[in-house]
């Protein structure tokens, strides 16, 4: 009998490392493998054993704080017989409509819904933007994924765009005219990331059971993006095609980056509690979870469009839309955080854990069970978001400047208009295309809304591949986002300037 126990667990250690060299084996173009085979999902799962069984006492309620037993009974003459009547923030979980809610009672309910929270974010939409995808015909992004054009926006009273901007802001704010007012959360009062549904169909673990997605994949970076190293220029995009992630890593890097940078790139691929993803009853997947990574968010060092809430700002509903931004180039910038003006990315790496992980309150982060990253930990993460580049950018020059032996004469005055009447070079100065400063926009001209106040420049290099635009997404294109500017800083930009501005930007 002995034996034949010992041939059998025998034969499934054989199977088992079949299984995982098959799996090795077929990690080619195919980066779907991914899902079948996520490292993350795979270490919250296991078989149940026979004596995993429940019995009645395992199902009983003795477990519940109502049951317990008082330490004395004289507290039936104290205030509340002794008890917590009220909400318990340890226990109870974030939003509960009363103390001592279930989890099961919480995702029931968020479940019933978020088909009425998506339809009521899809129509603000589409009163909005003209969502019908349109593609340039011949730019598309590093990896080859088309480029929407625009503008999406959909103006009111039968307007062009040309009388639009002949408008004084009072008169556009009066009337409600201006066509890109700030984009909501679709769950503000929960807000909290949100993946978009491609990334979700990869990795499971990143969806939520209370709000989805809601921008249509055609505006959003392509999936997986392209990955450049400054310090590795001839290799190219080093992605492969992949999703970067705790599975293969090792496979592509370890023959790339240095143990340093190589040991930062783990802990950006090591998963993390997070305000929404957490073991918790507080969280909003529907197992209990491990947490995100950074590069959950900022895949392959970049972005897909995930979003969640500023966490700088109080009350919540006060509170701003934040696009996830690219992590490409933040060697050459010197301020982090859209609000916080961070001054290195050391400093950016610990305290973004802290901030947009748990929404800037460290009193949630220690419910979920926050690790605290050591200052050389975080030294080595920063060593490697240090080697992430920019996209290649043929017709640029070392200053930034086109090469006019390569540029078409469109792109040629579209910069010209870039550094001149457009105004665009005042902030975004090449050849990394910002300045390194904070700059207030002052919306509330055009809005009847608060205004954003100051918001760090963000960079241009390699824009054709990080839509949509502004902290908030609310730009779906390149057009609308000349559309935009042109009417904020009212610029008076002729139809044939705007279309040479966008076809200079797709080549930066």
């Amino acid at each position: 009998m002995e034996k034949r126990k010992i041939l059998f667990l025998t034969l499934l250690g054989v199977i088992g490392l079949g299984i995982g060299i098959n799996n090795a084996i077929s990690q080619n173009d195919n980066v779907l493998i991914e899902k079948e085979n996520d490292a993350i999902m795979s270490a919250q799962t296991h078989d149940p054993r026979p004596e995993q069984k429940k019995s009645k006492h395992d199902h009983s309620n003795i477990f519940d704080a109502s049951s317990a037993l008082p330490s004395s009974d004289t507290f039936q003459q104290q205030p509340d017989n002794g008890k917590t009547l009220g909400f318990d923030f340890y226990r109870d979980s974030l939003n509960a409509k009363k103390p001592q809610q279930t989890f099961e009672e919480t995702m029931k309910s968020d479940m019933a819904e978020r088909p009425r929270i998506s339809r009521t974010q899809q129509e603000l939409l589409q009163s909005r933007y003209d969502l019908t995808p349109r593609f340039d015909a011949e730019v598309t992004m590093t990896r080859g994924k088309p480029i929407a054009v625009g503008p999406t926006a959909v103006l009111k009273d039968k307007m062009s765009w040309q009388k639009l901007a002949a408008i004084s802001p009072e008169e556009i704010r009066k009337n409600n005219l201006f066509p890109y007012p700030a984009l909501p959360h679709p769950k503000q009062v929960t807000g909290g990331q949100v993946f978009p549904l491609m990334q979700i169909s990869m990795f499971p673990r990143l969806e939520r059971f209370d709000v989805e997605f809601d921008l249509p994949e055609a505006f959003l970076p392509e999936f997986p993006p392209a990955i450049f190293l400054q310090n590795r220029p001839e290799l190219g995009d080093v992605s492969r095609g992949e999703v970067v992630s705790i599975n293969n890593f090792y496979r592509l890097f370890k023959d790339i980056l240095t143990p340093v940078q190589l040991t930062g790139l783990q802990m950006l691929l090591t998963p993390l509690p997070q305000e929404e993803f957490n073991p918790t009853d507080d969280r909003k997947s529907a197992q209990p979870s491990l947490g995100v990574t950074c590069f959950d968010c900022h895949v392959n060092g970049h972005t897909t469009g995930q979003f969640h809430l500023s966490p700088d700002m109080r009350p919540q509903e006060r509170r701003v839309r934040l696009d996830t931004t690219s992590l490409r180039g933040v060697y050459s910038q010197q301020i982090h955080g859209s609000k916080r003006s961070l001054r290195s990315i050391e400093d950016f790496t610990e305290f973004e854990f802290r901030t947009a992980y748990f929404n800037g309150d460290p009193i949630h982060a220690m419910k979920k069970g926050f690790p605290m990253i050591d200052r050389i930990h975080v030294s080595h993460m920063a060593q490697f978001q240090n080697m992430l580049d920019f996209p290649p950018a043929p017709k640029l020059d070392s200053q930034g400047r086109l090469d006019p032996s390569k540029a078409t004469e469109k792109e040629i005055r579209g910069e010209n208009i870039f550094l001149g009447k457009g105004q665009c070079g005042n902030c975004h100065q090449p050849p990394a295309f910002l300045d390194n400063q904070m700059h207030d926009l002052k919306l509330e001209r055009f809005l009847n809304e608060p205004g954003d106040g100051p918001i760090k420049t963000f960079t241009l290099r390699g824009i054709k591949d990080s839509p949509p635009y502004l902290h908030d997404g609310r730009l779906l294109t390149l057009e609308d986002t000349v559309e935009f500017f042109n009417l904020v800083l009212q610029l008076k930009l002729t139809d044939e300037e705007k279309s040479d501005l966008v076809a200079y930007m797709k080549q930066l």
